[in-house]
């Protein structure tokens, strides 16, 4: 147990440090919405995430209230609609996400994940049907997000499906190309892919998870950063490390509460905690500025991925101290667009593509809202996916890759989204060919450390 005293000192962080909850995420498993009828399964799906989720906006407003902490989300993640789809007479799934986008409208959450395959050791008739429906779906609706698992360190990685997704992106951006590729920001390719994320674009509720179940994820990026720019400016690793494990302990306590408060307002299991530091556009809550705290003249140097481990290490650290529930991705997240510091590092040169992949070897996620020039091939896009699966694969650890291929733009220009997107620069692509690597298909095989029985 925790006294709540401890979590009101914290006041100052979210007043002056940008400290929030980046989200509350209802789980909503839709797996008793099955049925051979489209009409059947629509109406059941409906209803089911109208039912749960008719009081979650009005319930974190309240906590918000209550509290005086920010919770700038709400959302809902269901099934992989891959699953719940699968058995019934529709070949066209996109029809699927239009009852999940209006689902969303009418409780008035955020965002809705989970219009999902998981095809890392092959397809299903769902698979097959879902992944053909993203472009359509992620063009037409408003708040529906999708993701794909497409490798994991027990099977390996289905190279037939990273192939496919590279198409799948291309399209995406084709189809939003007037409104800057916008659906390519709510896909996401992932490997080793959690089952109780909380954040967009890669939430769903997993099949081992509970009937409902509500899951937090918190942030405050620009509340490590003031914490280690605090410090003698000698203070070695260990001293730092030692600041951002009692910072995270803090920030992951803020995150407690209000996972219990909603969980005990709404009559719904409390799952996880997130300990993910989700960095957003505004000045100082920025992942890449801790990093610079830390010594690094701009984020993107040598030295840029030794600093972001020892940030992720001390982030779990003190979080799972924090809570007694940690789960979904709980790390540092390194969006591009997202982040101010990321994009004047972009901007600056200092950062690439070649060393955010480095860098996803130590943090949280993967390479994130990244825009590359519009005519990068569909193989390239394949091969970038294959390149982060990989690591995820060797590692066991999530990887994923949100990538924008923006229509008519080249490098150097910027795409602007607002709100939490951002904008981002479009980056360089490395410009020789991963043509006959891609086209090989087939799986590349688990590797030896899959081995652990």
């Amino acid at each position: 147990m925790f006294n709540r005293n401890d979590i009101l000192e914290t006041v100052n962080m979210i007043s002056q440090e940008n400290l929030d909850i980046r989200t509350i995420t209802m789980g909503i498993s839709l797996r008793d919405c099955a049925s051979d009828s489209r009409r059947v399964v629509e109406q059941r799906i409906y209803d089911k995430i109208t039912r749960y989720a008719q009081n979650l906006v009005k319930t974190g407003e309240a906590i918000e209230k209550d509290f005086g902490i920010p919770i700038i989300n709400k959302r809902i993640s269901v099934t992989p609609i891959s699953i719940v789809a699968e058995s019934s007479d529709e070949d066209d799934f996109a029809l699927y996400a239009k009852v999940l986008d209006n689902a969303a409208k009418a409780v008035g959450v955020n965002f809705i994940g989970g219009f999902s395959a998981l095809i890392h050791k092959g397809y299903t008739k769902g698979d097959r049907l879902l992944i053909k429906a993203i472009p359509e779906a992620l063009s037409t609706t408003e708040r529906v997000c999708a993701s794909v698992n497409v490798a994991t360190t027990k099977a390996g990685i289905n190279m037939d499906a990273v192939k496919e997704m590279g198409h799948v992106i291309k399209e995406c951006a084709e189809k939003t190309k007037d409104n800057g590729a916008v659906a390519c920001s709510k896909l996401v390719v992932f490997a080793n892919v959690p089952e109780d994320n909380p954040f967009m674009a890669g939430a769903f509720h997993g099949v081992g998870e509970p009937e409902c179940v509500i899951n937090v994820g918190v942030s405050g990026p620009g509340v490590v950063a003031n914490a280690v720019r605090g410090l003698d400016p000698a203070a070695d690793f260990g001293m730092i490390s030692e600041t951002i494990k009692r910072t995270a302990f803090k920030i992951t306590r803020v995150g407690q509460l209000v996972a219990q408060e909603a969980s005990t307002r709404l009559n719904v299991p409390f799952g996880i905690v997130d300990l993910s530091l989700a960095p957003t556009p505004a000045i100082g809550d920025s992942v890449a500025h801790i990093l610079e705290a830390m010594g690094l003249e701009r984020c993107g140097t040598h030295g840029t991925t030794a600093a972001l481990a020892l940030l992720n290490d001390a982030v779990k650290k003190g979080g799972v101290m924090a809570s007694s529930y940690v789960g979904g991705l709980s790390g540092a997240f390194i969006p591009v667009s997202e982040d101010a510091g990321m994009i004047e590092a972009v901007k600056a040169g200092a950062l690439s593509i070649e060393k955010l992949e480095a860098m996803t070897c130590v943090c949280s996620v993967g390479l994130d809202m990244i825009a590359i020039p519009g005519n990068t091939s569909a193989a390239t896009i394949s091969a970038i996916i294959a390149d982060e699966a990989a690591i995820g694969m060797v590692n066991s650890k999530t990887t994923a890759v949100r990538i924008i291929p923006v229509p008519g733009m080249k490098e150097g220009d910027i795409v602007e989204y607002g709100g939490l997107f951002g904008s981002a620069p479009i980056m360089r692509v490395n410009p020789f060919s991963s043509e006959n690597f891609i086209s090989r298909g087939g799986r590349i095989p688990a590797p030896l450390q899959s081995l652990k029985n």
